[in-house]
């Protein structure tokens, strides 16, 4: 594989110092929660991981459609790639939510309709790796992952309106007030701020890390080539 394109150098970079600037403003520049204290401040990663994940999943459904419009495997890889990445930051954001859940609720975990949601929404995309496995013909792969991720995308509005719709314990910050919510509370301008950078910085280190997917399974594509062109 040729070396990495300028451009991605840059990118790498600057992930680096989102990255970096957004734990000085979660830590720093966001004042203290009068009521929760420090451990509010693992909001910012725990809201921005949640929504990188779950645009990856969008992103992987959206390019199972456009495969099985046009059959073009690099559609496939660009799924793939998609929902790996989300997978773990999806999964952080799970145990950022547990870290700020244990004091606030008094317990690690509870099956409250978004957490039960959330839940059900990893292990759908973790056994879409596991089923993806057992199929050798990579256009057939292909058109499995393809109805997969599309049917699979369906979970992901129905995480996000959980606490929405159904009597929860988990708290609306965004956009709505919840009366079974604890552990909520009213936004500062920084905290705004501070959230909204998050979710940018973070969303910008999900496209370095999937450019950096993509050359990998471009790598992965050539090796496989090669092995065919010695079996033959």
């Amino acid at each position: 594989m040729s070396s990495q394109p300028r451009a991605l150098i840059v990118l790498n970079l600057v992930s680096a110092l989102l990255l970096a600037a957004s734990y000085y403003a979660s830590l720093v520049y966001a004042p203290l929660e009068a009521i929760m204290g420090a451990v509010q401040r693992v909001f910012y990663f725990h809201v921005a991981t949640a929504w990188v994940g779950m645009i990856g999943f969008v992103v992987a459904a959206v390019a199972g459609i456009v495969y099985l419009w046009k059959k073009d495997l690099k559609w496939d890889e660009i799924s793939l790639a998609a929902v790996e990445i989300s997978l773990v930051f999806f999964f952080i954001a799970i145990v950022l939510g547990s870290i700020w859940a244990r004091p606030i609720w008094g317990a690690w975990w509870t099956w409250e309709p978004r957490l039960t949601t959330a839940a059900i929404l990893e292990m759908i995309y973790l056994a879409y790796l596991l089923l993806r496995q057992g199929i050798e013909d990579p256009e057939k792969r292909a058109r499995f992952g393809a109805v997969y991720t599309l049917l699979g995308g369906i979970s992901v509005p129905v995480t996000f309106v959980s606490i929405r719709v159904f009597r929860t314990i988990h708290p609306i910050v965004v956009a709505g007030a919840n009366a079974e919510a604890q552990g909520g509370f009213s936004m500062a301008p920084a905290m705004l701020q501070t959230m909204l950078f998050a979710i940018f910085a973070f969303s910008v280190i999900f496209v370095t890390l999937f450019w950096h997917r993509m050359r990998l399974s471009a790598l992965a594509n050539r090796v496989e080539q090669l092995k065919l062109k010695v079996m033959q």
